[in-house]
């Protein structure tokens, strides 16, 4: 099991962060991933994408880069965690922006 690792806490970039939300989908995955409030990892393939398995991994990889999320690698399959600590501290606030969003609470 190997952990494909982002930036560290200090260094996550908001335009980066920006940048990684713009997509729909990796918004969903950031979303989904917040709701969960004990931060369990979650499968790559558990977020049910209409997409295809390498376009996935390619929004699973700029969620990575962006530091919003690890990646563990267990060779034959790829678990997802949210950094919320680490997004939280950087960025306080806009998990529970994500979640209003979602829940339909923005104007």
């Amino acid at each position: 099991m190997a952990g494909l690792v982002g930036p560290e806490a200090d260094a996550l970039d908001l335009g980066a962060v920006f940048r990684a939300l713009a997509d729909e989908h990796r918004r969903s995955v950031l979303t989904q991933l917040a709701a969960d409030r004990g931060d369990n990892e979650r499968g790559c393939n558990s977020f049910d994408l209409p997409i295809s398995k390498q376009t996935q991994t390619h929004h699973f990889r700029v969620l990575r880069e962006a530091g919003l999320v690890d990646e563990i690698d267990y060779g034959n399959r790829k678990g997802i965690r949210l950094r919320r600590a680490d997004v939280e501290k950087r960025f306080p606030g806009l998990l529970a922006l994500l979640a209003a969003e979602a829940a339909g609470e923005m104007p």
